[in-house]
């Protein structure tokens, strides 16, 4: 009797230290598998945080461009006005010579009348 016992408390130890190293290495994988999803994780967060550096990127050449044609744009109409300020500026100019020009030609030809008249007389 005393052989059976012995015999079943081995068998009962080589079951134990067989069920322990499964175990053991299920808790391996598992550590190993976590491990992996938490390098898939990153490398997924580094591509997201990339593709958003890129997307910043491109919106910010995007809001210069549209800064630079606003300022060409304000620059080409300032250019206008002022172009436009000249020429209206350059005929009133040109308004007043002929006004003043009319009026010492009035004012000659009414001396020139009252000479005449003097003349005359």
């Amino acid at each position: 009797m005393k052989k059976v016992i012995s015999t079943l408390a081995a068998l009962a130890l080589i079951v134990s230290v067989s069920s322990c190293r499964e175990t053991t290495e299920k808790a391996a994988d598992a550590v190993e598998a976590a491990a992996e999803d938490a390098e898939n994780g990153l490398e997924a967060a580094g591509d997201a945080a990339g593709e958003a550096m890129n997307d910043a990127g491109d919106a910010m050449s995007d809001a210069a461009d549209k800064a630079g044609d606003a300022m060409s744009d304000a620059a080409d109409k300032a250019g206008d006005a002022i172009d436009n300020a000249a020429n209206e500026a350059g005929e009133a100019v040109d308004n007043a010579a002929n006004k003043v020009e009319d009026a010492a030609k009035d004012a000659g030809n009414e001396l020139k009348e009252k000479m005449d008249m003097n003349d005359d007389n």
